[in-house]
Order: C-alpha cells, then structure tokens, then sequence
C-alpha cells in the first residue's frame, strides 16, 4: 500500500499552558524587576505557532490547562478589592483565541462568585468531567469536552480536574459539588468520545500531574488520588495526548504506554508543544502517523503588546494598592537564610502566628514560610511586602485535634529535614521533587517543641510541651491554622475530620494587613519556643 503524500495529511498541534497563576506581566511583584515569565510572552509564542500551521494548512488549538485566575497581587487585587470589571486572565485568553480551560483547584480559592463570573466572561468554554453536580454524574460547567474539525479529521479534548481539591478548598467554596475519580471519569468519557462522536484524536486535559515516574513506573509520591497521570495513561485505552499541570513539573518528549504527555511547568515560563500527524485510515477515518512533545521556552521573547495594553488598567491599580503604607515593624523580621529561618524560632514566622492566634482567640497556632522567594517584612510595610510573603488566599480556621495528632503533625514536619553526606541539615526531596513544597513545612505557636533530626523518621520530636506540662495524647487542644491545612492537606492527614471550633473566612494576608494597620507599629519578638537539632546540637 502506498505511504500517503503530505497532501493527504493533516497536521495538528496543540499548544497548552498551565499553571499560569495570574501571571500576565514578566515582572516579579516584590520588586518590579523583570522576570522571564507571563501570560504576555506566552501570547508572542502562540501567535507564532497559530501563523505557523496556518501556513501549513493545518489546525492550532490552544489549550489552559488550569490553575489561571490566582497567584499574583493583580489576581489578588482583582477577586478581592475590585471584581467589576471582567476577568483580565479570561480577556487575555478571549483575545489570544484560546479554544477551551480546565478548572484547577486553585480556580475555587476566591469563591463561586469569583469563578463562575470568569466562566460566563469567557469566549471559550472551562472543561472537567469529573467536577460534577452533586449527587450526579452531570458535569457542573456544562460539556466535558470539545469537538474541533479539520479537513474532516474529528479532533476531541476532555477536561479533567485532581479530584483531591475537598481534600484543600474551603468547603464554602466547593458547596454543591462533588469531585470523581478522574481515571474511571476517563474510561467513560473517552469510550464515548471514540464511539459517539467519532473521534479520530481524543486529546486530556488533565489538571493533574503524574504519581508514579514516567520513565521508570516507579511511585514518585504517596498514592492519594491527587495525581494520577500515570493511570490515566495505563489504564485508559484510547488517549492519544495527555496534557497535564499542577505540579509544576517540565516535562516533554517523552510517552507512557504510547501515550505522548507535557507538563509545561508554571508562571508562563514555558508552553508545551505536541504537534501530530494525522492520515487516512485504511478503515476510513484518520489515524495518527506521528506525534511528538516538546517545551518553548519564553525566555527573551517580547511581550505582546495587544495583551500588555488590556492588562495596563488592571496592573495600574494594582500598583497603586501594593504601595498603600501599613506601618512599621520595629525590629528585625527580614529573611536571609530561609534553611536557617525554618531550624529556630524567629520574628517572621512568630508575628504570623501571633496574627492568627489573636484573630481566632486560640493559644496554638502554626503557619509555614511558603516559598524561598519571600522576603520578609522591611521596617516600612506596604501590601507589596504582605502579599510577597503570604502569598495564598488562605483563610483561618480554628480545629480541635489531640495531644497525639499534634505529635504526629510535627513527625510530618519534621520529615522535611534530612541529613546530607556531610552531617548537615538538607531538604528532603520529597519535599522538593517534583516540586518545592515548603508550605508544607509549619513551625508552631503557643508549644515548646524540639526536633532532632538525626533520629529516624516518626521518632524525632523530643520535647514536646504545653505551658510547661508534658503534652497529653489523649488532652484536646484548640489550634488555629490556614484552611489547607486544617483540611489535612499536605498529607496531614491527622487534621481531617476534626472539628472546626472557629471559622474566619477572611483571607490571613487581609488579616496581617489589617493587625499592621491597627497597631501602626509592631515589634518583632522571639520567645525561642521551637528548634530543630542534629543530635543535640
């Protein structure tokens, strides 16, 4: 049989960002200095690829794969002080010609309204078939996938969403809806989508990264459900493309199971590329000939001016309010070492939970040092400066736990350190790969603790007291914490379920903010409750 001529191909390339996170302008909001990243960029390089197989006679589509409209303080800013105008993350998309979203977990953070004004503002339509109407197998925003044509090949892209998100949200934000499993979600939209609809190409969206390695089959990670990128690959027939996201990963040019995959990492710092071959099936129809991933990098790219225009009047008035004055802090509670910040007690990480714990009225709190990037608070405050250090729209919450789920929260801490060839206290890479989490490092408020260590995990917390007394296992202690958290997120899994003594649904940076801007001067103090040692050291 004769190998088809280019004529008779069609070529497909999708284009897929993900894990934007508000991002737009190349800037960092700590500072203003330029920043290799941004929804801006990212317009230049699919404008290129849209010209690009146009010329070719082929099809583009543009896919986000989730997690778009939280992250900066013009997302902030945006969902918080001025919602009225239209989203500007869903503007740039409507003006770029993207051809569908997923809903990430992040989407819920600022509420239902927030979310489902973006959606209606939106040119494109948001895909998950596993978010479903509660008590139902009907998807919440509406189709599940999305049908493209060209030259008569049927190109279909299904939405699917980490069903883990009740595991973290708010339960006010997720009110009336209920998350499946995205791999038996999977096994039933794709058979519909080969059988019904006739597709020739059935592309996932996955807002969800990979549980086990792709290359080895190895578990990369606990095997909660959060991820499962892996199985979706294995155990579902028919997926010719697999996008994914969430957890920040860089990955392209490679397959599972014959399945092609990309994780564009986040920030905008990259877009992921799969471009396909399609040719007449000898049964008619298409088949896929070729397919292959790759990453493009934003790194020298010029922003696109059409987007920088539509997002100026937003950035405006977000510049304004992040250089709004505070007060002052009186004292030291800048960051230099966040290794050393994380192994004692300091100024930074007291004053958070002292803002917490006089909030809620609780006399434990805990709260983690998010990123490395935060800088700390400078003697003149600024929302810059509150936003560039708690950078989640965390709420608070109050939950009563026992003397032995306190115990445990800080073995899970304490399983952030381990000990390098030398002696010295590292991360341990379950706590950096495949992604940083140091948000799910706490140091805590209102105990005297220490960690050791050099001791094996689950037996490194040595000391462990409460107003001078041996803490009771079987005791009951109010503690106050981020809503994450006291959901049990981070694989704390002895906060859920327990009961929620207080509620404070107001995000923890206003509450910084509004603690500054009461007392107009806050002094740093250091009570030295906690510290982790090596062994006695």
């Amino acid at each position: 049989m004769p190998l088809p001529t280019d004529s008779d191909a069609v070529r497909l390339t999708l284009l897929e960002t993900s894990d934007l996170h508000g991002t737009i302008l190349p800037i960092h909001y700590a500072n203003n200095e330029p920043y290799e990243v941004g929804l801006a960029k990212i317009a230049t390089l699919l404008r290129r690829e849209r010209r690009r197989a146009e010329s070719e006679g082929g099809l583009l589509l543009a896919v986000d794969n989730g997690d778009l409209i939280q992250g900066t303080p013009l997302a902030y800013h945006h969902a918080r002080i001025d919602n009225a105008p239209p989203n500007p993350f869903v503007l740039a998309l409507n003006k770029l010609g993207y051809d569908a979203a997923v809903i990430g977990n992040h989407e819920f953070n600022y509420g239902p309204g927030v979310l489902n004004k973006a959606v209606r503002e939106s040119h494109f339509p948001w895909l998950s078939a596993n978010i479903v109407k509660a008590g139902t197998e009907e998807p919440f925003f509406g189709r599940p996938y999305l049908i493209r044509e060209c030259n008569g090949a049927k190109i279909a892209v299904l939405g699917l969403t980490t069903p883990y998100i009740p595991n973290w949200e708010n339960p006010q934000n997720i009110e009336g809806l209920a998350f499946l499993d995205a791999v038996e979600s999977a096994k039933r939209w794709v058979r519909y989508l080969r059988r019904e609809e006739g597709a020739d190409v059935v592309v996932v969206s996955y807002h969800g990264g990979f549980e086990k390695d792709p290359d080895t089959g190895e578990a990369s990670e606990a095997q909660t459900g959060e991820n499962q990128g892996y199985r979706l690959c294995m155990e579902v027939p028919g997926i010719d493309v697999l996008l994914t996201g969430h957890q920040h990963r860089e990955i392209a040019g490679k397959s599972v199971n014959g399945v092609t995959i990309v994780q564009p990492g986040h920030l905008g710092q990259k877009a992921g590329r799969v471009t396909l071959t399609l040719v007449p099936g000898d049964g008619g129809g298409w088949r896929v000939a070729d397919k292959t991933s790759e990453l493009l990098s934003v790194q020298g790219v010029v922003p696109d001016p059409e987007v920088l225009e539509l997002a100026r009047p937003y950035e405006e008035a977000t510049q304004r309010w992040l250089d709004t004055p505070i007060g002052s802090i009186e004292g030291d509670m800048t960051v230099r070492d966040p290794m050393r910040l994380r192994m004692k007690d300091n100024a930074l990480i007291e004053f958070i939970n002292k803002v917490q714990m006089e909030t809620s009225g609780a006399t434990i709190s805990n709260t983690a040092l998010f990123t490395d990037e935060s800088p700390g608070f400078p003697p003149n405050v600024t929302m810059r400066h509150i936003v560039s250090n708690y950078i989640y729209p965390n709420t608070l919450k109050v939950i009563r736990i026992t003397g032995r789920d306190m115990r445990a929260a800080l073995e899970r801490n304490a399983e952030y350190f381990v000990l390098d060839g030398e002696g010295r206290p590292a991360i341990n890479p379950k706590f950096a790969v495949p992604k940083p989490q140091h948000y799910n490092y706490d140091m805590w408020e209102g105990i005297d603790y220490t960690l050791d260590i050099s001791r094996p995990e689950g037996s490194r917390v040595v000391r462990l007291t409460h107003r001078g007394e041996p803490v009771d296992p079987d005791a009951e202690y109010d503690v106050a914490m981020n809503n994450y958290r006291a959901g049990g997120g981070g694989d704390y899994a002895m906060f859920q379920g327990k009961p929620v003594v207080k509620d404070i649904p107001t995000d923890v940076s206003e509450l910084i903010a509004n603690y500054i801007l009461e007392r107009k001067t806050v002094v740093a103090t250091v009570d030295g409750n906690w510290e982790v040692i090596v062994g006695g050291r």
